[in-house]
C-alpha cells in the first residue's frame, strides 16, 4: 500500500475576520498542499472560526452539513485531496467542539465531536461528544480523529490503535507553556499506541491565548517526520503502511497487551 502523503497547515494566525477568509486560507493551503502531491490536509482546532470567540462561538456553530462543511467540500473536490478542519458544530441546542473529514470527493467521511473539554470557555460553551473512536477510509489508509486535549489521555489514543485507525489526525489549540505536548508527548502517544499522528496546532496570539504552533507528523516509530515553527507554515510528510507494519512486528505492544490485568483502572 502506497504511503499516504499528509499535509499539516499551522495557519493563520488569530481570529479570522469571517468563516469567509478562513475558507481562502484553506484553498490557499490545499492548492500548495496538492502541488507537493499530499492527499490530506489537517488543519487546526475551531479553524473554521478562529478559537478564542466568547460567547460569540453560539452565532457562529453551524450543523455538521452547514454552508461551510459545503465549502469545504468544494475546495476538496478542486484539488483532489481530503481535509480534515475543527469548526463550531450545532446540533439542536447543543454546540460540540468538531472536527471533520471531508474527502477528496467532497464527500462527508467522518465528524467528531471532541470528548474531553479543556479550560473554561470549552466547559461553558461546548457540550463534550460521546462517541471516543470516529473513523473512515482514504486511499486504503483508515483515519481517526481526536481533537487536542483529547489526544493527551493515552486511553483515547489506545483505543483507535486497537480498532485499527493507521493515522490519527488531530486538529489542536495548544497554547504556551505546554510546548511538551508536541515535542514529547505526542511521539510518545504515537510509539506507545504504534500509529501515525497527525497533530496540527494553532499558531500566534489570539484573544487571551498565545498558541505555540510546533505542528508534527510522528511516525509509529516515534519519529518525528515533519514539524513546524511557531509561525503560519505547512508542512508535508508521509504516513507509511509499510513503517507501521515493520513497528509492530518489531515491538508488538498492542499483540503482548493482558487486558485482563488492566480491568480494575477503569
Amino acid at each position: 500500500m502506497a504511503p499516504l502523503r499528509t499535509a499539516l497547515y499551522q495557519g493563520p494566525s488569530g481570529v479570522p475576520s469571517s468563516v469567509g477568509d478562513s475558507m481562502a486560507a484553506l484553498d490557499a493551503a490545499a492548492r500548495r498542499a496538492a502541488a507537493a502531491g499530499a492527499r490530506l490536509l489537517v488543519t487546526s482546532e475551531m479553524f473554521a472560526t478562529g478559537y478564542a470567540l466568547g460567547e460569540a462561538v453560539q452565532a457562529l456553530a453551524e450543523a455538521a452539513d452547514g454552508p461551510t462543511a459545503a465549502r469545504v467540500a468544494g475546495i476538496a473536490a478542486g484539488h483532489g485531496l481530503g481535509i480534515v478542519y475543527g469548526y463550531p458544530e450545532r446540533d439542536g441546542d447543543d454546540v460540540f467542539n468538531a472536527a471533520q473529514l471531508i474527502g477528496p470527493d467532497g464527500e462527508r467521511l467522518a465528524n467528531y465531536r471532541k470528548t474531553h473539554l479543556f479550560g473554561d470557555f470549552e466547559r461553558t460553551w461546548f457540550t463534550p461528544g460521546d462517541e471516543g473512536v470516529v473513523q473512515a477510509d482514504l486511499d486504503g489508509i483508515r483515519i481517526g480523529i481526536l481533537i487536542c486535549y483529547d489526544v493527551e489521555f493515552p486511553e483515547t489514543v489506545r483505543a483507535h490503535a486497537l480498532a485499527g485507525t493507521d493515522l490519527l489526525a488531530v486538529p489542536t489549540a495548544l497554547m504556551r507553556p505546554y510546548e511538551f505536548v508536541p515535542q514529547t508527548l505526542v511521539p510518545a502517544r504515537a510509539y506507545e499506541s504504534q500509529l501515525h499522528v497527525a497533530y496540527a496546532n494553532r499558531c500566534g496570539p489570539e484573544g487571551e491565548f498565545d498558541f505555540a504552533g510546533l505542528s508534527c507528523l510522528v511516525g509509529p516509530d516515534g519519529a518525528v517526520r515533519a514539524r513546524a515553527g511557531a509561525g503560519e507554515e505547512l508542512v508535508v510528510a508521509d504516513a507509511d503502511p509499510a513503517v507501521l507494519s515493520a513497528v509492530r512486528e518489531e515491538t508488538p505492544y498492542l499483540a503482548d497487551r493482558r487486558p485482563e490485568l488492566y480491568r480494575s483502572l477503569g
